[in-house]
This record gives structure tokens, sequence and C-alpha cells, in this order.
């Protein structure tokens, strides 16, 4: 097991950070553990390290002596973490950074995991694995008792002969897949939504995969309100880009760019705008951290209310603090929320006047303006 001072200096930095958010859990500890105790493993050989939520999976392999560190993470403020984390431990370049696919699992035997909370992410993961490592690989996948699921298991018999669940420590647990079976990827996948006449492609990451979310399905309605003069657009947390898409193809003269934290994600909006024959720029960026402030002239955002698996609104925050700072004056950002998180006031602060432009049973939708002076 890793020295614990080097756990005790990791961060969750860039994201969200609060008493009940925490950079390290047992489930890391567990797979750390795990690996350590198996002598028949090859310290010098590639090891995989997929799904490392802030660093503690790739900077332990590092410290367990693992000299050929590769890393796939979905999300830009993961890797971000990684690599404030990283400086922390006087560990920079101990590591590589990969997408999911041959580039990070060619010649690999060992791969560790942090389990995802869906198993359409599962699936595509383990059908990488199985299709890019070494036949004999062996995957730890680690997660907490709670999130895990005897579903979990089967997905992953999908694509290895042999699935064990090791003994729980601390409410988390191991489980070990082994004998890959390569077949044909699942994802991504594409899905027609009959009434909005558009077809949704979706990487096995992305939240609501190819369907449509009630939310998103509301704020659709008000398209053709938004802004009317704008010519540049932004859809913040744009997941599989279904509202990039609609604002492409319903305004011509519109520049989109659909950015979202998820590589998954803006995978999947290009390829939705694609599928429907529209053009959109997209952008992996942790809240248009890279965009100029004053820049955008609308913003649209169906912002989530969870960090991992707790409930937790500091990342809907921190795009309605990104819109204020992007938006021109004038500028408008339309969001919809669920009605009883009551969001107003905190949009009034961040980016201006707020109005309710629509409230259904569950949701509403809001119109926040930019002022000309702050």
């Amino acid at each position: 097991m890793p020295d614990e001072s080097l756990f005790d200096a990791l961060r969750r930095e860039p994201d969200a950070e609060a008493p009940n958010l925490h950079a390290v859990d047992a489930a890391d500890r567990l797979v750390l553990d795990t690996v350590d105790e198996r002598p028949d493993i090859d310290r010098t050989a590639p090891i995989a390290v997929i799904g490392d939520r802030y660093g503690a999976l790739t900077l332990g392999a590092v410290g367990l002596g693992f000299t050929n560190v590769r890393v796939h993470q979905d999300a830009v403020t993961g890797i971000r973490a990684l690599e404030l984390n990283a400086a922390r431990v006087s560990m920079i370049g101990s590591y590589t950074q990969h997408e999911l696919g041959a580039a990070l699992l060619d010649g690999v035997g060992t791969v560790l995991m942090q389990l995802p909370r869906g198993l359409a992410e599962l699936t595509e993961m383990a059908e990488h694995i199985a299709a890019h490592a070494r036949a004999d690989v062996v995957v730890l996948a680690g997660g907490r008792d709670k999130h895990m699921t005897p579903a979990m298991n089967d997905v992953l018999r999908r694509s290895f002969e042999t699935v064990t669940a090791g003994r729980g420590r601390q409410k988390a647990r191991v489980l070990t897949a082994t004998g890959a079976v390569a077949s044909g990827p699942t994802y991504p996948v594409s899905k027609r939504i009959a009434d909005l006449d558009m077809t949704v492609v979706a990487h096995g990451a992305v939240f609501a995969g190819a369907g449509l979310d009630l939310g998103t399905r509301f704020l659709l309605e008000y398209v053709p309100k938004m802004s009317p003069r704008a010519r540049t657009a932004v859809d913040l947390g744009c997941g599989t880009g279904i509202l990039a898409t609609e604002l492409a193809r319903t305004r011509p003269g519109l520049d989109v760019i659909a950015t979202d934290r998820s590589s998954a994600a803006t995978a999947s909006a290009a390829a939705t705008a694609v599928a429907n024959g529209t053009t959109i720029s997209v952008v992996a960026d942790d809240a248009m951290s890279t965009f100029e402030s004053e820049s955008i002239d609308l913003v649209v955002c169906n912002p989530p209310f969870h960090e991992g698996a707790a409930v937790h609104t500091g990342g809907a925050s921190k795009l309605f603090a990104a819109a204020g700072r992007v938006l021109r004056p004038g500028g408008q950002l339309w969001t919809v929320y669920n009605t009883h998180l009551n969001y107003r006031r905190e949009l009034a602060d961040a980016v201006g006047p707020t109005d309710s432009m629509g409230r259904n049973s569950k949701f509403t939708v809001a119109r926040s303006v930019r002022p000309s002076e702050r």
C-alpha cells in the first residue's frame, strides 16, 4: 500500500470541494492493496488506469513501483486534478494520458479501475479492454458496496471468461476479471427521437444515453424565443448535444459550440450533429474556462445536481458563474432546473436579472440577462 501521506495530499481541485466530497475513497485503497498483493504482476510492464477520479489510483500505482502507467479519465476536471495532485506529491511525468482505445491498452496486462455507476459506461470500458489489452489481462475494478449491483458482474462476464468478487472492506469491494473475450463494440449507440425528428448518438459515459431527459425536452420548447439576435451560442454541459444540434439546425446563422467536461459527451455531441446534418464546434472544457470573457451571446444549460454519487449543487453554481463571465452585455442564459432547487436568486447574482419563462409539474425554465454594467 502506498504511504498514507500520499493520499493526505490529494485534493479534488478544480472540481467541487466540500466536507462530504473526497479525493480518495475506500475503493481506491482496496484496489491498490489488491494489486500490491499479487506477486505475479510485473511492475515494469504497461499498466492502465481507467476512471481514476482525482489521481489516487494513478499516483498510488506509481507509489507501488509501476513504471509504465497509462491513464484514461473521461472528465477534464479529473485530468486537471491528477495533474495538480501529481505536482503536490512530486510525481509530474510519472504517467501518460490516453483516449479509451488501443493507445491506452496495447500490451497492457493489468488494468486498475474505479467502477462507473452506469452499466453503459462499464460496457464500453470492458469491451475496449477485451479488444485491445493482452489476452491474459487482469482487471481489478473497485467500487463502493452501495453503488455496486450484480448487473455489473453480468456486464463484465460478456467481455471476460471469469469474474470474481473479492472480500469487502470498509464497504468497498474489488471485482477481478480475467480471460478477455473480444467482441464487436456496442458503443456509440444511436436512437431516433421521432417527435423531435432527431437522431441522438451516445457513448456509454453520457448522462441519459441516447435518450432525451425531461428537463432538456422542456427547455427545447423555448429555443425559438432564445435571444433572436444572437450570433454565438454555447450548449454548456452539452451531454449528447441535443440542444446544440437543435439550435444549429433551426438558426442557420448561429455559430454553435457544445462544451462539456466529459470527453465522451463532446464526442457524442459531435456525432449527434453530424447525424442530423448540422455543423457545430465541440470543446472539452471545465465550465468554459478557456473561453474569453464577454464573448458569447447565448448560453443554454441543463445543469447537474450531483457530484458523482453525492447530491451537491456546486457544479451548477460553477456553470452559472461561468456564464456570467462569458456572456456579452445583454447576452442571455437559458436554464432548466428542478423547481425545488429554486436557483432564481443564484442565477440573478451570477448573471443578472432572471425571469421564470415557464414551469411544469417538475421543472422551471429561467432566462437570465447579463446587464450592460455591473
